[in-house]
C-alpha cells in the first residue's frame, strides 16, 4: 500500500510526465495562437483582417519567415459570427487556410481548387453546417473554430501585386449581402513587435488554456485533456494553478521545449538527410503528411519538429510535382558536424544551376528565437535574383560570419557573436533534380 508520502511523490512525478507530453501535444496549437496574438498586438487585426509583414523589422518576429518574401497573413475566428466567406481574386498568388493544429483546410490561388482563377470560398467550422444557401461557394470545412490564413502574391509587378492582395475580402456569411471592406493592415511603427514563437514558462500554459477553452475538441485529444485537469487546465475554468502546479508546469515547459528542440535539430529518424554525403536535412520530412495522420497513428514527433521552428503549412509546401511549390533543406551543423557559432566565419559553395525553376535563397535563423538573425546589416539572407558574384563555373560562394570578407561583401550574410544559428536553403519551383536528389549541395565549411 503506498504511503501518503509515496503517493504525493508519485503524483508529482505523474503530473510532471504528463505535463511534458502535454507541452509537446499543445506546442502546435500554441504556435498558431501566438501568431494570432502577434497579429493583434502588432496591427490591431480582428478576425478576417489581412496584415502585411513586408520589411526586415516586421518579418523578424515570425517563425521561419523569409526576408525576401512579403507575408500577408491573418486569422479567422468562427466563434464570433459563424461561417466566413473568403472572396479570393483571380491572379498569380498562393496561400492556404490552416486550422489550429496547422492542418491545411484548403490551399487557395494557383495551388488551390481555383487554380488562380479566383473563387468564393465558404469556411465552415465544427457544428456550423446548417446554412441557407451554399450555391456558388467552394465549401471548405475546418475541424477547429480558430483558423489562420496566409497568402503571397506571385506577380513581380508591385502595383499589380498590391491590387491583388487588396482584392481579397473576408467577412461573415451572415453579412454576404452587404460585405464590409477592410484595408490591408501594417504593423505599428513604434514599440516592440510580439515574437510569434511559443511563449515560455507559465505563459505557454496560460495561452494553451485560453486556446483550448474556445474549442470543442476532437476525440483524438481526450486523453491529453484528461492529463491537464490535475494541472489546473480544464475547459470552462480559469487558469489559476496553485504553487505545486506552477512548479510542475514551469519545469515541464523547460524540459518539453528542450525535447522539441532536439526533435527539430537532432532528429533520430532515418531518411531525414537530403543526401548521405552532407549534413543538409529536409526541413520537412519527406514522409510528412500535412494532415499529420499516417495509417492508424499521428505523426506526433514530426509535427513537433516542424512547428517548433516554423509557422504556416500548405499542400503546396510539400508538393511532389516538379516546378510547383517550394522545397526547403536545412543545415544545423557544419562539415565537421559542429553547430554554427556566430563568432566564426563560414562559406557555402552553391553549385551551378540549382534545381529551382524560379529562384533560390539562403537564410540564417537565430537558434534561440527561430526567427531570422538580427544583425547590423538588416540582411539575414541572400537570393539568386540579387546581383551575386559568380565563380567561373557558375557556382556561387556564400560567406557567413561576423565580418565582411574582403571583396566579397555582395555575397556576405553577417552573423552575431554569442548567437548560434542555422540555415535554410529554399528552392522555389523545385525541379526533378531536387526530388530525385541527383543535385548535390555541399556542407557549409569553416573559412579562414
Amino acid at each position: 500500500m503506498p504511503t501518503e508520502a509515496t503517493a504525493r511523490k508519485l503524483y508529482d512525478e505523474l503530473d510532471f510526465q504528463r505535463a511534458v507530453q502535454a507541452y509537446l501535444w499543445g506546442l502546435t496549437a500554441v504556435g498558431v495562437a501566438q501568431h494570432i496574438e502577434g497579429l493583434i498586438h502588432d496591427t490591431g487585426a480582428q478576425s478576417g483582417d489581412i496584415a502585411l509583414y513586408d520589411d526586415y523589422r516586421s518579418k523578424s518576429v515570425g517563425l521561419a519567415y523569409n526576408n525576401n518574401t512579403p507575408y500577408l497573413t491573418g486569422y479567422i475566428d468562427l466563434t464570433l459570427a459563424g461561417p466566413v466567406v473568403i472572396d479570393y481574386p483571380a491572379g498569380p498568388s498562393a496561400g492556404a487556410v490552416i486550422d489550429l493544429w496547422e492542418r491545411p483546410v484548403a490551399d487557395v490561388g494557383l495551388p488551390g481548387a481555383d487554380r488562380g482563377q479566383g473563387a468564393r470560398y465558404l469556411l465552415i467550422g465544427p457544428g456550423q453546417d446548417a446554412l441557407e444557401d451554399t450555391e456558388g461557394y467552394r465549401v471548405i470545412h475546418s475541424r477547429t473554430l480558430k483558423n489562420g490564413f496566409f497568402l503571397r502574391t506571385l506577380d513581380p509587378d508591385r502595383t499589380k501585386a498590391k491590387a491583388l492582395r487588396e482584392s481579397v475580402h473576408i467577412y461573415p456569411y451572415s453579412q454576404r449581402d452587404n460585405p464590409p471592406h477592410r484595408d490591408v493592415l501594417l504593423p505599428k511603427e513604434d514599440g516592440d513587435l510580439l515574437n510569434q514563437g511559443q511563449p515560455r514558462g507559465l505563459a505557454f500554459w496560460e495561452l494553451l488554456s485560453k486556446t483550448l477553452a474556445a474549442e470543442p475538441g476532437e476525440d483524438r485529444d481526450r486523453f491529453f485533456m484528461a492529463m491537464l485537469k490535475p494541472l489546473g487546465i480544464e475547459a470552462g475554468k480559469a487558469f489559476a494553478p496553485d504553487e505545486r502546479q506552477k512548479s510542475i508546469l514551469m519545469e515541464a515547459a523547460h524540459v518539453g521545449e528542450a525535447m522539441a528542440k532536439t526533435l527539430a535539430f537532432r532528429p533520430r529518424v532515418d531518411g531525414i538527410r537530403y543526401r548521405a554525403d552532407s549534413h543538409w536535412e529536409n526541413a520537412i520530412a519527406p514522409w510528412f503528411t500535412v494532415d499529420q495522420d499516417e495509417g492508424n497513428s499521428t505523426q506526433f514527433d514530426e509535427r513537433n519538429a516542424l512547428y517548433y521552428v516554423a509557422y504556416g503549412m500548405s499542400n503546396g509546401a510539400v508538393s511532389k510535382i516538379a516546378g510547383v511549390g517550394q522545397a526547403y533543406v536545412a543545415a544545423y551543423r557544419d562539415a565537421l558536424g559542429m553547430p554554427f557559432d556566430g563568432s566564426q566565419s563560414y562559406v557555402l559553395r552553391v553549385p551551378a544551376d540549382p534545381p529551382a525553376k524560379l529562384f533560390w535563397s539562403v537564410s540564417l535563423y537565430d537558434l534561440d528565437t527561430r526567427c531570422i538573425i538580427q544583425n547590423e546589416t538588416n540582411m539575414p539572407d541572400l537570393v539568386s535574383l540579387q546581383d551575386l558574384e559568380q565563380n567561373s563555373d557558375g557556382s556561387v560562394d556564400i560567406y557567413m560570419g561576423p565580418h565582411s570578407p574582403a571583396e566579397h561583401e555582395k555575397n556576405w550574410i553577417q552573423t552575431v557573436p554569442g548567437h548560434g544559428w542555422y540555415a535554410y536553403f529554399r528552392l522555389y519551383g523545385p525541379t526533378q533534380e531536387y526530388f530525385d536528389r541527383s543535385w548535390a549541395i555541399p556542407d557549409i565549411e569553416t573559412a579562414g
